[in-house]
């Protein structure tokens, strides 16, 4: 067990003599196994010592390892921690990394009598291998967290038609703490899949069953530190690919250093990213801020895959969940050749262009600038043409060049102006302002192109609107120098579009007047007749003189035009709803949504938030349109039995969502663009509002839309 002495003030930099030494803070790294021994530890130990050599201390580092994979008894572990609380007594570390679940039990049962008030960041265990055990003021870090169901979900995409999950493992005991998580994950797909242990194996046993393995079998690998027979193994490097030597079906695994020996992947936890975040608390501690006060972190999970694995078994990149990480993917030629390639064409273009060059510059010399005065005017005639202005804008200078169709646009009587920047910002809409030059800012900054669409008023107050394209160029010093552009006038096609929202409001407008007349004629004319032929035949029934059968059939035809009386004023109501006429958006949504429940077997939980009473007619109509659309939706599509309906007042407009937990749907498929989509997509863009719809398979669909309503923010009351 060594000692590691880090002289971190640079001892070997030229003027290091003439620097006086830091402040030196002890550090102690107790490992459950040697770095030797588990990959994962090596790569956690790694990022802590390299964190810490960017601290401003001079930093005493020791590391010990209580090597449970090669002496598990009891009594040998105890024979280390005596070692350990002797050695240390008079030599107190100003902090103590514990990495696994075996090293932070034994700092939490000694430190109280033996390390006392000494700040403990613990890393390389889940918080399950513990027990959901209370570490005390003095501990502070970093739970991994295994997420098998994740990984078992990923792998069901990959493999849609596997039927059997075999778990491979050993008996250590932190494969026994690893598998007791797997278990406990899989329990509820116990009813779907068929699931097998091969946790109590000797290696060579192991190896012959995973040979004979049936078809539609996926293999998820937990740690096998050591198998029944008593064998200590290193997981990553000796288990991992002797399993993925044998198996014939694709492996799955909890943790990165895993992959590359077969393995395909999966939801992973890091050591690497355990250890770096250890290291930033373990810095703040040594610093002076309390453990106590430093909050405990999750490490976060990545899903990580292995290209060559995928490739042996035949799987596609595709069904891979969004956001994956693909190691080991082998380039196409024209990715592996592409920089050749193009450096090639590269050059013959260039000495090309140098020969061309050579060759225009001995024979066209003098009629260089006649060129470029016509070039300029054809350019000018192009954008005048086209109701078009151009500007180059010298951005440390502020002047601001244009040239083009300059009256249509600004009413400007030239085609050639030069000013200052300012100029031309007082020609945009004192409403637009903001919001373009949030976009040029926006622009500079992230070196993007810039684009915006706003109004600008001509000297003779006319209003035109315009559409601008532009980009910035930098100098060396990575500073904006200018920045070149055209602006186009699309007054008219924005009338254009004006004129078709017109009509789309219109036709909504008549096909609302059409539901009104239909649904009152339903209410005052048919339901009337119908309730009148319900009450012949139920006197008809009652008549003394009828036989039994005959009144039997009277009580049926009774109840099925009462039925049929029903389902029309449900009809009715949902043509026109007169608790949304009377009442309020509120009122009708929550009606709605009663009724919808009560017809089709779907809980619907409706929530309302700082909505005020005095919703304009055509806002009030337009949510609740979206929200029976959104809801018929649900029982078409989602298979859901649930579904949460939200209306929201934000202040400076309204928000509502409808949600669900049902089947979903990929971006871009049909389910996206349905007839009920458009049709909503529409009532709110008429009115100035916005829609989204976000769905993934298998995880539900959620609709938002917004509508401009300004509604008056709570006032406190006094206390």
């Amino acid at each position: 067990m060594a000692i590691l002495l880090l002289s971190l003030h640079l001892a070997f930099a030229p003027h290091a003599h003439s620097q006086s030494l830091r402040d030196v803070r002890r550090v102690l790294i107790l490992n459950q196994l040697s770095p030797f021994a588990s990959p994962g530890l090596r790569l956690m130990d790694e990022a802590i010592i390299a964190a810490l050599q960017k601290s401003p201390y001079q930093i005493e580092l020791y590391t010990e390892n209580l090597e449970t994979s090669l002496f598990p008894d009891e009594h040998s572990q105890q024979k280390f921690r005596t070692w350990y609380i002797e050695k240390y007594h008079d030599r107190k570390p100003d902090v103590i990394f514990t990495a696994g679940p075996d090293a932070i039990k034994f700092m939490v049962e000694s430190h109280k009598d033996y390390f006392p008030g000494i700040p403990v960041v613990f890393c390389g265990s889940t918080q399950e291998m513990l027990d959901n055990e209370d570490l005390g003021r003095d501990f502070t870090g970093v739970w991994a967290v295994a997420q098998p169901e994740e990984t078992l979900q990923a792998a069901l995409r990959l493999l849609p038609r596997t039927k059997h999950v075999v778990v491979t493992g050993g008996v250590g005991a932190y494969d026994r703490d690893l598998q007791a998580i797997v278990k406990a994950s899989f329990r509820k797909y116990e009813s779907t899949l068929d699931f097998t242990y091969l946790t109590e194996e000797a290696m060579p046993t192991l190896l012959e069953k995973l040979k004979e393995l049936p078809r539609n079998t996926i293999i998820y690998h937990t740690s096998m530190m050591r198998d029944t027979a008593g064998t200590p193994f290193i997981d990553a490097s000796q288990s991992m690919p002797m399993i993925a030597g044998a198996a014939n079906a694709p492996i799955f695994v909890v943790d990165d250093v895993d992959l590359g020996t077969g393995a395909v992947g999966g939801n992973l936890l890091s050591f690497e990213k355990q250890g770096r975040l250890a290291a930033e608390i373990a810095l703040r501690v040594l610093g002076g801020a309390k453990a106590q006060d430093i909050p405990i972190v999750r490490s976060p999970n990545v899903y990580t895959f292995d290209s060559r694995a995928m490739k042996r078994w035949g799987l596609k990149e595709s069904s891979l969940p969004l956001g994956s990480i693909l190691l080991n993917r082998q380039p196409t030629y024209w990715e592996a050749y592409k920089n050749y390639i193009l450096g090639g064409l590269a050059l013959i273009v260039l000495e090309a262009i140098l020969i061309l060059a050579l060759l225009w510059q001995r024979t066209t010399r003098r009629k260089v600038e006649a060129e470029l005065a016509t070039t300029h005017d054809h350019l000018r005639l192009a954008v005048e043409a086209g109701k078009s202005v151009c500007w180059d804008w010298d951005v440390k200078t502020g002047r601001d060049r244009w040239f083009g169709d300059l009256p249509t646009m600004f009413g400007i009587p030239l085609h050639d102006y030069s000013g200052n920047v300012e100029d031309f910002r007082r020609h945009i809409h004192p409403e637009d302002r903001a919001v373009v030059w949030q976009a040029v800012t926006a622009a500079r900054k992230t070196r993007e192109p810039y684009f915006a669409e706003f109004r600008v008023i001509r000297t003779d107050g006319a209003l035109r609107w315009v559409r601008a394209r532009g980009r910035f160029y930098y100098g060396p010093d990575g500073e904006a120098q200018r920045m070149v552009g055209m602006s186009v006038d699309v007054t008219d096609s924005k009338r254009a579009e004006e004129a078709l929202m017109k009509l789309s409001g219109r036709l909504l407008d008549a096909q609302e007047e059409e539901r009104k007349r239909i649904a009152r004629e339903i209410h005052d004319d048919y339901n009337q007749r119908l309730a009148m032929l319900a009450i012949d035949l139920e006197n008809l029934a009652a008549d003394k003189n009828a036989t039994t059968g005959i009144r039997d059939q009277l009580e049926e035809f009774w109840a099925r035009v009462s039925e049929l009386g029903a389902d029309l004023h449900a009809l009715s109501h949902s043509l026109h709803s007169s608790t949304l006429e009377s009442l309020g958006l509120v009122a009708g949504v929550k009606a709605f949504s009663k009724e919808f429940a009560d017809q089709q077997g779907i809980q619907v939980n409706f929530s309302h938030e700082n909505v005020p009473l005095d919703i304009p007619g055509d806002v009030a109509l337009c949510l609740f349109r979206v929200v029976q659309e959104g809801l018929r939706n649900i029982k078409r599509h989602s298979s859901a039995n649930r579904a949460e309906v939200r209306i929201e007042g934000t202040g400076d407009g309204l928000h509502l969502t409808i949600s669900d937990k049902g089947r979903g749907f990929a971006p871009g498929t049909n389910s996206s663009h349905g007839i009920g989509i458009h049709s909503m997509e529409e009532r709110l863009r008429i009115l100035g509002g916005k829609f989204e719809i976000r769905s993934r398979p298998m995880e539900g669909t959620r609709i938002d839309a917004w509508l401009p309503f300004k509604v008056p923010v709570p006032v406190p009351r006094a206390s």
